[in-house]
């Protein structure tokens, strides 16, 4: 049965993975509410359920299908009477998904959100994807291993890929934070990540589009903008003029309303000195570096394609450090990479234990069809990963209720963006150290704005949150 077209459709719109997804699902809620849609209805009460898929590893594709699985059980049920299938997985996928799951009535690529309406309104049954799967399988079915390393790698692509605007969002964020996302798709050759297929190879949005974005989430309320990207510093270097990270984000330091702008996504291998000195320098750039490491053994990093040492991240995470006043650095890691030996791995965790991160997350190897990584020798049990995930994680779980405690002990002074109040009557907010969604965050039992930045000092903490009160405000 196809939707009424006499009337307003109500749209369930469920989005799922990362933060670049969601920016995706903000855009096409617009898309979908300027053509005459309601958004924002429950999926039991939707007359089309769309949803935005992550395919990044398997366990987020399972998650995608499940949802995937609700959905069409409500259109069995005849309570929505069309179910979209939106993003990653599409991309992954094709036309496949079709076949994967009975009763999809459309699907949209990541490249062509533009078709949603026409999608969900059932103006087309096929929405045009980016299905290049077989195309990225194709260029990397001669992959081969060597002494050396790895010297085969995904490139060359030969897909055409656009750059989006992001502006006019209909935003899922509080009114008072927003993601920036400055460009698109990835080039770098991690043997062991689908995004360059899903997703394409990178390219940069221009700066007066990135600015015209800022200036609409800062006239929208948005008083802090967390930079986004598949690989944020790899910012401009497709582009003319000499743009770069550090001139951009100098750029975004100029504009009136902003408070906090904080950089995500910061691959370590284009991290240079030009931008440790912006961060050092600038106003509304706060000190927080969200930089995925992956690992510090020199073979496993060879074996996974990052182009960097452990010397030269060592070098780098010193100069962030010395350089930075009040820095925090969060990264993450994965664990149970193919031939990762018991030395490598306690090599990683001797690292993790000696720096001391702010933040960190570890993750177990996942092998993806396709990748050169699934094809290497050495696979580790599923067992030895959850045992060093574990490891890992309780290790960096001591090193932050010892920092939260000293914190406390010290009577630390901090700024505290107010993000909503919770069951208990308490603020809950978040210091400049930690990002949204992702970090802990700072409870305030005095009631304040939320959206304001208050002064607070912290009295205590539980596990990975701070406890404070306010003072002079």
């Amino acid at each position: 049965m196809e939707p009424d077209p006499e009337k307003s459709l109500r749209v369930a719109l469920v989005s799922l993975g990362c933060s670049k997804n969601l920016i995706d699902s903000e855009r096409m809620l617009a898309m979908l509410a300027e053509g005459g849609c309601v958004v924002g209805a429950p999926m039991d009460e939707a007359d089309v359920i769309v949803i935005n898929t992550c395919g990044f590893v398997e366990a987020a594709r399972a998650e995608s299908m499940d949802v995937l699985a609700e959905a069409l059980e409500y259109k069995r049920r005849g309570s929505a009477k069309r179910v979209v299938v939106a993003g990653c997985v599409v991309n992954r996928d094709g036309t496949s998904l079709y076949e994967q799951a009975e009763g999809i009535d459309a699907i949209v690529g990541v490249n062509n959100r533009s078709e949603i309406l026409a999608a969900v309104t059932g103006n087309a049954r096929f929405t045009r994807c980016d299905d290049i799967s077989e195309n990225f399988k194709s260029q990397i079915s001669n992959f081969k291993s060597d002494t050396d390393g790895l010297k085969s790698q995904i490139s060359n692509f030969k897909f055409k890929f656009k750059i989006h605007s992001d502006a006019g969002r209909f935003r899922l964020t509080p009114r008072h934070t927003a993601y920036l996302r400055i460009s698109e798709g990835c080039s770098q050759k991690c043997t062991f990540c689908t995004i360059p297929s899903i997703r394409g190879p990178f390219r940069s949005k221009s700066p007066d589009l990135i600015l015209d974005e800022a200036r609409e989430l800062i006239a929208d309320g948005a008083i802090e903008l967390n930079i986004i990207a598949q690989d944020t510093t790899g910012y401009g270097r497709d582009l003319p003029g000499g743009w770069n990270l550090a001139r951009l984000l100098r750029q975004l330091d100029s504009l009136d309303g902003a408070r906090w702008i904080r950089l995500m996504y910061a691959y370590p291998r284009r991290f240079d000195d030009e931008l440790i000195d912006t961060i050092a320098e600038c106003e509304r750039l706060i000190p927080y570096v969200d930089i995925p490491l992956q690992h510090i053994s020199d073979g496993v990093l060879k074996r996974m394609g990052r182009q960097t040492t452990r010397s030269e991240i060592e070098t780098l995470l010193d100069k962030m450090r010395s350089r930075i006043a009040r820095i925090a650095i969060r990264t993450t890691f994965i664990v149970g990479f193919p031939g990762e030996s018991d030395g490598e791995f306690a090599e990683l965790l001797d690292f993790v234990e000696k720096f001391r991160f702010d933040a960190m997350g570890a993750f177990e190897y996942s092998p993806e069809g396709g990748t050169p990584a699934a094809m290497l020798d050495g696979a580790v049990s599923d067992e030895v990963k959850a045992r060093r995930a574990e490891r890992l994680m309780l290790a960096q779980q001591k090193i932050v209720f010892d920092a939260n405690a000293a914190k406390a002990a010290a009577g630390e002074r901090v700024q505290v963006l107010i993000d909503a109040t919770d069951g208990e009557g308490r603020c809950v907010g978040r210091t400049f150290a930690q990002a949204p969604e992702i970090d802990g965050v700072c409870y305030l039992a005095e009631p304040g704005p939320i959206g304001s930045i208050v002064s607070a000092k912290i009295v205590g903490f539980d596990n990975y949150d701070l406890i404070a009160g306010m003072i002079d405000n």
